[in-house]
Parts: C-alpha cells; structure tokens; sequence
C-alpha cells in the first residue's frame, strides 16, 4: 500500500503502536524525502499538524540464499518518526491494529 510519492507505508509493530500513544506514528518514506517534505505530505494527506519529524536510515541486513552458503542483502530503507500536536489521531494506523 502506497500512500504517496513521498510516504510509502505505515510501519505496524509492537513499538509504533506504542509511540502512537505518545501522538508519534512511523512511516516507511522515500530515501530522498526531508523532513520538510514528510511534514507536508503527512498535514496534506491525513489533515493533522505536525510538530517533529526524525528520520533513519535502516541498514540492509544479510539475508540467507536458501540451501547454499551464500547471503543475500536486503536493501537499505529510511522511516520516519512524526509527531502530532497533542490529542490528534491518525486513523490509518489505529486501523490497522484493529485487524492486525
């Protein structure tokens, strides 16, 4: 599911489900997106103000080729932390732990 150019994914674990009571949520986004562009397209898309943006990038990790003793990598992605003002929601990701 892409959301955008910019914002690929919602990133559903244990700990962003977490952070989201804190008005944090994680995104997959583009390797070359700023913060400036992930705050914008976040407001354009969902309605919400955002107050903080923090970016990392993940190191691919090796990857077995199965029934060899050969690796593999996985490619290197960038996700996205954001904050909301206080008391706003993104429904998105709430969502998605309702199913999950």
């Amino acid at each position: 599911m892409r959301l955008s150019n910019t914002i690929y994914t919602p990133i559903v674990t244990e700990k962003s489900f977490s952070l989201a009571s804190q008005d944090r949520y994680v995104f997959e986004v583009n390797m070359r997106a700023t913060k400036g562009s992930i705050k914008n397209e976040i407001q354009r898309l969902f309605g919400v103000d955002v107050i903080d943006v923090n970016t990392a990038i993940i190191p691919g990790k090796p990857k077995r080729i199965m029934r060899t003793r050969r690796f593999t990598k996985t490619p290197r992605w960038k996700k996205a932390i954001v904050q909301l003002k206080s008391g706003q929601k993104i429904d998105l990701v709430e969502a998605g732990g309702e199913n999950a």
